[in-house]
Formats: structure tokens, sequence, C-alpha cells
């Protein structure tokens, strides 16, 4: 999932920001200009040679001249940057994408910024706080939910869990499992 680079407002959970975070650029990759790129989501695959892609916190506009997978990172080559010289100066700069450029995701499937901000309540009604964070492990997303109070609690973004996603109302319905809650049992 992307990682929003401009915080949507609180209530906007489901409006995207204006630029997302797909990817960082590790180092150079030989001496023409290559540069190695860590992908933080999916949406890097999206993309390709002629696309304008925006780099750094200056949002630096470029131009993708090619993009391939290369033993689970990719290799990218933008106009201008043509040696390793130049390739070394975009070194561990976040590679971002404008909004209008996301590719839609298959149903329940969600962007962060989607859910980022959403209440979050029990099948009994219980509200447990907001969406305050989403932490990427490996095996599945994990959300901290977080309270009026600052309490988190941590819920894995798994099925048994995470029972309803409605954007329109803005809230995520979860089923607690045991352990999930202190002091709170599951079924």
């Amino acid at each position: 999932m992307a990682r929003p680079s401009d915080t949507p407002e609180k209530g906007s959970a489901r409006q995207p920001p204006n630029f997302l975070v797909v990817g960082r650029i590790v180092r150079p990759h030989g001496i023409r200009g290559g540069l190695v790129v860590e992908q933080f989501s999916k949406m890097i695959q999206s993309i390709r040679p002629g696309m304008e892609i925006f780099l750094g916190d200056t949002k630096t506009p470029s131009i993708v001249t090619s993009i391939r997978l290369h033993r689970g990172r990719y290799l990218l080559a933008i106009e201008g940057c043509e040696d390793r010289d130049t390739a070394e100066q975009w070194r561990d700069v976040e590679i971002r994408l404008e909004s209008g450029e996301i590719e839609s995701l298959q149903e329940g499937e969600y962007y962060h910024w989607q859910l980022l901000g959403l209440r979050v309540c029990c099948e009994d009604g219980e509200v447990l706080g907001e969406i305050a964070e989403i932490v990427e492990t490996g095996a599945n997303d994990v959300f901290v939910v977080r309270n009026e109070t600052g309490d988190e609690v941590l819920l894995p973004a798994i099925e048994s869990v995470i029972r309803e996603v409605n954007l329109e109302r803005g809230k995520v319905i979860v089923h607690l499992l045991p352990g999930l809650l202190p002091n709170k049992k599951g079924d």
C-alpha cells in the first residue's frame, strides 16, 4: 500500500493526498545513471517509460526512461541522470506519484490513505478509536488503532478480524479475537 506524503486532513480518509510515496531510491546502479529502487507499494508497478514521477521532499519532476524488476527491487532510469555521480545525488530519495496516476484496486483492497482516520468499532458497537497508522509486516498489515486518550490497540488486517470496511460511513467493523485487547475476551 502506498504511504501518503501529504497527510489528509481529519475526516478526509477517503480523499487521496496530492502525492503518494511508492518507493525509495536505495543507491546508484552501474556507471550510466541507473537507480536501484525499493518499493513501498505495488503502485510502483504503474510506473512506465515516459511517465512523470516526483523525487524527494521538493517533488522534483522527472521523466522515466525505463524501469524493470531486478533481484526483488527495481532498476529505474530517468532523463538527465546519465552517470553514477548524478545518480548518487538521488540516494535515499523517495519517489512519489500524483494521486491521479494511481490505479484502482480490486474489491476488498485499499490504499493506506483510504483507511487512515477511519473509526474502528467492534461488532457489538463498541468504538475502539481511529486507524492512526498502518504497519506493513510482510505477512499482513497491522492497524494501529488509537483512542482519544492515546491508548493503542494493534489489529492484524486479516479476514477473521476485519469484518467490514465502509469508506462511505468512515468506519471499520472488527471481530476481536482472544488476546487482541487486554481485559476483553474474544469469541
